[in-house]
């Protein structure tokens, strides 16, 4: 009975991806398209400093996300391994701890957050209205930060499952809540950011209760963590967490500077930009919901010793990046005329999204390659890998590039220069794990964990090959 639950551990894989992306992805659809329409409603009050000040407020709660994103990659890696191993009572425990430790360390990085919104929102670049803009609506965001990281570790738990229908509807729910208090509280009660705030806020309480809610109904639950339990899971945990949240960081810092790199080309630059980070994942939601779709499929067939299905697990992910990409950037190009007019963008703001819409659409292929890497490697004990990966994409990959290309083409280069780095790493990234799947033939025992030492096969294996 325990075994049933491992349910990636036959039948066909492209299917299981497909069907988990899928799913997966019209819920975390239902939430970026929330903040797409968003996007719409403030740039049709036609006040400039407030989709300036949306964009500024983007990448702080980017940085913020990726926190719970990576304690979501701990917990449903854990949860799918030990399913995939035949443990259900190990898989309840993991659940959880990895929630109840999410929780206290994500109250924690909100405070944090929350104490020192002004000098992180004035070091993106942001003047002083805007600047002050962007602060008041994050004030008011950030507090729910545990809440919506219950949410996020929930879906992973569901989806670790194989539950990703559940896990779908978890972020459906909160996408239509805050899509009906949308324009009740912006256009309704004159609120305006604040307005967007709250609602937000309100989405955020629905996800993380309808997430919690099928984990007890259908999957048996969660153990009530004891003390010996949170000592002995601290580590495992940490052992993935860590470098996962390493991980997700590095994407908002890497935004954090194209922001700034923006910023001086004018505000208009900056709300071009911003359209652009709320497009990017309604067009793209299927490839970032792909690295939470893939993880499980990976971890359960690593726990369960099956190498050749971890690995074919990969390149059917590849396949189905690769058909994804060429399809969105089509729509993306022959939508170009109609998406620019409904954000009313002109001068730099339409000059961007053309460029997005056109050749740097095709690019994302790679960023593709990216976090179908990384779910692999957090999956198969090397998250440090994923950390390297990311974090050098996010550095070097994105500062050096975008230096060049914005001197030689203005705003335009940033977003070139950007794309240029995803290309670069996600050959690394596929460089990879090409050699670390052809050692990485069995799952490490649950309770042992070093990573660093696991790593050293890493330079051992650079050794071999040069």
């Amino acid at each position: 009975m325990a075994q049933s639950q491992a349910v990636f551990l036959e039948g066909s894989l492209f299917k299981h991806i497909t069907v988990m992306s899928l799913t997966s992805s019209v819920g975390l659809m239902a939430v970026f398209l929330v903040d797409f329409i968003d996007m719409i409603f403030i740039s049709m009050l036609g006040k400039e400093e407030l989709a300036a000040a949306i964009g500024y407020a983007g990448a702080i709660l980017f940085f913020t996300s990726s926190f719970g994103i990576g304690m979501a990659i701990a917990g449903g890696a854990l949860v799918a391994r030990a399913l995939g191993a035949g443990d259900e009572a190990l898989a309840r425990r993991r659940a959880g701890t990895t929630l109840l430790y999410g929780v206290l360390f994500g109250s924690v990085f909100a405070a944090i957050v929350w104490l020192n919104l002004p000098a992180l929102v004035a070091l993106l670049g942001a003047s002083d209205a805007t600047q002050d803009l962007a602060v008041a609506y994050l004030r008011i965001i950030i507090p729910s930060l545990p809440l919506l990281l219950v949410g996020m570790v929930g879906g992973a738990i569901l989806r670790a499952h194989g539950d990703a229908r559940r896990a779908m509807m978890a972020t459906i729910i909160g996408g239509l809540v805050n899509a009906v208090l949308d324009p009740i509280l912006i256009f309704g009660l004159n609120l305006e950011l604040t307005g967007a705030a709250v609602a937000s806020v309100c989405a955020r309480i629905a996800i993380a209760a309808v997430a919690l809610i099928p984990i007890f109904r259908h999957h048996g639950g969660l153990a009530k963590p004891s003390l010996p339990d949170l000592r002995l899971d601290l580590s495992p945990i940490l052992a993935l967490a860590a470098p996962a949240i390493l991980t997700q960081l590095a994407t908002p810092v890497g935004q954090a500077f194209v922001t700034r790199s923006m910023a001086q080309y004018g505000e208009e630059a900056v709300a071009g930009m911003a359209i652009i980070g709320r497009l990017t994942p309604v067009a793209f939601g299927i490839l970032f919901a792909l690295s939470g779709a893939v993880g499980p499929i990976v971890g359960q067939n690593f726990g369960a010793g099956k190498q050749d299905r971890v690995i074919r697990t990969y390149y059917e992910a590849m396949l189905f990046t690769l058909i994804v990409v060429i399809l969105v950037s089509a729509v993306l190009f022959f939508l170009r005329e109609p998406i620019a007019a409904l954000f009313n963008a002109t001068g730099d703001a339409r000059a961007l999204l053309f460029l997005f819409c056109g050749p740097l659409a095709l690019a994302f292929f790679f960023n593709g390659m990216i976090f179908v890497s990384n779910a692999s490697f957090n999956n198969i004990g090397y998250p440090y890998t994923s950390t390297w990966v990311n974090w050098g994409r996010h550095t070097i990959g994105t500062i050096v590039p975008v230096l060049i290309f914005s001197a030689w083409l203005g705003a335009e280069g940033v977003l070139i220069g950007q794309a240029v780095g995803g290309v670069v790493f996600g050959l690394l990234s596929f460089v990879l794990i090409r050699w670390i799947m052809a050692t990485a033939t069995a799952a490490p025992s649950d309770e042992q964990v070093e990573p660093f030492a696991r790593h050293s096969r890493i330079f051992a294996l650079f050794h071999r090959h040069r």
